[in-house]
């Protein structure tokens, strides 16, 4: 992540600001600019959102979201994929989905990209676990390894292929391993997991 040097600037001036390719994050009264993507993380990311709509969305269980600014607890953070339980979506005067998100994401997945500090990318996924969050999910492409945070329990250390990953109440029918997940990097590798 990148530091921007500014002013202080309190989260509702922060928020008032012009969006940045990539997103700007606001943590601890700092702004704090997200690596740009490349392409293992564009892969996951993209596959991740797809795999998980397929399941949840059309039954109206729950709905991910690529690169969704959640702003709450005094920070304004974009995870790479935020899902949503499908009652906790705001939506408009018109029942469409909302442009703001005042909340945490219910399943918070952050892509670890090279030279991204690993510190910061984690305090957002403890961040949201203290405000609400059922689990986060830090991905690591390079070592092909997942540290899993379930709420109010011992962080879970993933990296054998045949590891089984840890799914939010909503997605327990979702059978996914890391085999699985980091097969998406290979091309072809597209196969769907097992539900």
């Amino acid at each position: 992540m990148v530091q921007t040097p500014t002013k202080t600037l309190t989260l509702e001036e922060f928020l008032k600001l012009p969006e940045t390719k990539p997103a700007s994050e606001y943590i601890n009264n700092q702004i704090i600019q997200k690596p740009m993507p490349q392409g293992k993380h564009s892969k996951l990311q993209g596959k991740l959102v797809t795999v998980i709509n397929e399941v949840v969305e059309e039954r109206r269980i729950a709905m991910a979201f690529p690169e969704l600014r959640c702003t709450f607890g005094g920070r304004s953070i974009v995870p790479d994929v935020a899902v949503f339980a499908w009652e906790r979506i705001p939506v408009d005067h018109n029942g469409d989905v909302a442009n703001v998100f005042e909340s945490y994401p219910d399943w918070t997945i952050e892509i670890l990209s090279p030279d991204q500090n690993q510190t910061k990318v984690t305090g957002n996924i403890l961040h949201c676990l203290k405000y609400g969050s059922k689990l986060g999910w830090l991905l690591d492409p390079e070592q092909k390894s997942v540290l899993a945070y379930p709420a109010g329990k011992q962080p879970e250390f993933l990296e054998k292929a045949e590891e089984v990953l840890p799914m939010p109440d909503f997605l327990a029918e979702l059978r996914l391993t890391v085999g699985d997940l980091f097969g998406w990097l290979k091309l072809g590798g597209d196969r769907t997991p097992s539900l």
